[in-house]
C-alpha cells in the first residue's frame, strides 16, 4: 500500500544534531499520520514522536524540547529534527504511516543513529 524510505542517520558528537527524512510513496493519499520509532541494541523498539497532518504533534517525554516533527504534506514526506543528541539517542530509527481504513503497520527499512560522548 505505502512504501517508506528513511535517509539522514549517521554519527555526531554528544550535543550535535542530525535531521532524518522519510519519503512515502504508493497509496499516500491515505496517509493521515507519520511517525518516527527507535530501537536501540538490546531493546525493544520505542515511540519518538508522531505528526498528524492536522499539525498536531506527539512526543516522548524522553525527546521534548530536543527533537521536532515535522511534515511536508505535499510531498508525503516526514522530518524529525534532532538537537542537543545524547548518547542514549543512538539507536535505528524507524519511520512509521498509519493510513485511513488500514490497520496494518507500514515501516521503514531504518536509519542509524549513534552519538558519541
Amino acid at each position: 500500500q505505502v512504501q517508506l524510505v528513511e535517509s539522514g542517520g549517521g554519527l555526531v558528537q554528544a550535543g550535535g544534531s542530525l535531521r532524518l527524512s522519510c519519503a512515502a510513496s504508493g497509496r499516500t493519499f491515505l496517509v493521515y499520520s507519520m511517525a518516527w520509532f527507535r530501537q536501540a541494541p538490546g531493546n525493544e523498539r520505542e515511540f519518538v514522536a508522531r505528526h498528524w497532518w492536522s499539525n498536531s504533534t506527539s512526543y516522548a517525554d524522553t525527546v521534548k524540547g530536543r527533537f521536532t516533527i515535522s511534515g511536508d504534506r505535499a510531498k508525503y514526506t516526514s522530518y524529525l529534527q534532532m538537537d542537543s543528541l545524547e548518547p542514549e539517542d543512538t539507536g535505528v530509527y524507524y519511520c512509521a504511516a498509519s493510513l485511513y481504513g488500514d490497520d496494518s503497520a507500514y515501516w521503514g527499512q531504518g536509519t542509524q543513529v549513534t552519538v558519541s560522548p
